[in-house]
């Protein structure tokens, strides 16, 4: 069964200040790292419709979307408007937004028909930051929400997973899932570190593993091994979703965790062995149905274009 890339054009439109590190040229990164690969020819490319407002208001609330829409810039303007922290509007970011979180319900979609059993969504904004009412790092919907809400609420999925290896918390994320028990959230991070969110959750569904500055390739993957692993083979999920954040990496300035090409494939080979060994079981309510993931941060572009790809090849097992 062939892996699946999801994007959509318009993602290249969300404008942000000039310089600033979330930038279009994200994509093309890992699109070029792609074609040079040669993995492109083996996977399926799909683009993504728009999220509907039904799917947004599972986890975010109606007077947060309606002042989004208000705020934004009308087409064709070439105003860049703050937001809230480190959120930008442009003319072109609600419709990218849109997609970018469409991406991800399409992802589940894709995978419960039976489509695909692993799906990348090269999208932006990111979204693991963006609360039920507050957009914030970068994040205006949060993607891997709508998906998992998604999941719960139109296929009826009993357990779905969320691992978030961004070097940042998945402080949205986290809160809207904090009373959800079907939905467990795995989330390894630098701490302290923004958005400095609380790491002592009294939640045994949230498996919050903090990452001191000075974390190498061999930290990182023991406190995966420890933590994250343990919680999610004894949590069977129906689903795995993930917040695929590449800005640990030791090119990327975002951070001082020092990850390598190598710890990305390790960490997504791992997770797509869990898939694997779940569909061993002679019960078939805990077999994971696949993998929806879908990019948060990363940006130095080299190291985000090998990362992001190893990423895939790993979850594509290829």
């Amino acid at each position: 069964m062939l892996a699946t890339i999801i994007s959509h054009p318009s993602c290249h439109e969300h404008r942000m200040p000039e310089g600033h590190p979330e930038c279009p040229e994200r994509l093309d990164a890992i699109n070029n790292r792609l074609l040079a690969s040669g993995l492109d020819g083996l996977v399926m490319h799909r683009t993504t419709p728009e999220v509907t407002h039904e799917q947004l208001r599972r986890v975010h609330e109606a007077d947060y979307l309606k002042s989004l829409a208000l705020s934004a810039p009308p087409p064709g303007s070439d105003r860049i408007i703050p937001f809230d922290n480190d959120v930008y509007l442009s003319a072109g970011t609600l419709k990218a937004a849109r997609h970018a979180a469409g991406a991800a319900v399409h992802g589940v979609d894709l995978i419960m028909a039976g489509d695909t059993d692993a799906v990348f969504c090269n999208v932006r904004p990111p979204g693991h930051h963006a609360e039920p009412d507050r957009a914030m790092g970068f994040c205006l919907y949060n993607n891997v929400a709508v998906a998992a809400a998604h999941a719960l609420a139109h296929h009826g999925l009993e357990r779905i997973a969320i691992a978030d290896f961004d070097v940042h918390h998945g402080n949205g994320t986290q809160t809207m899932f904090y009373n959800e028990p079907r939905v467990l959230f795995c989330s390894s991070f630098q701490h302290p570190f923004y958005p400095n969110t609380p790491t002592d959750v009294p939640r045994d569904h949230i498996v919050n593993v903090p990452l001191p500055a000075t974390c190498r390739s061999d930290d990182f993957r023991a406190a995966i091994r420890e933590h994250w692993l343990p919680a999610l083979t004894r949590f069977r999920p129906q689903l795995l979703l993930i917040s695929a954040g590449f800005d640990a990496h030791e090119e990327d300035d975002m951070s001082s965790i020092s990850l390598t090409d190598r710890d990305y494939d390790w960490v997504s080979r791992e997770l797509r062995a869990l898939v694997d060994r779940s569909r061993e079981s002679d019960n078939p309510a805990y077999h994971c149905r696949g993998i929806v993931s879908t990019l948060e941060g990363g940006y130095a572009l080299s190291a985000l274009g090998r990362s992001a790809v190893l990423h895939i090849k790993a979850l594509a097992k290829l």
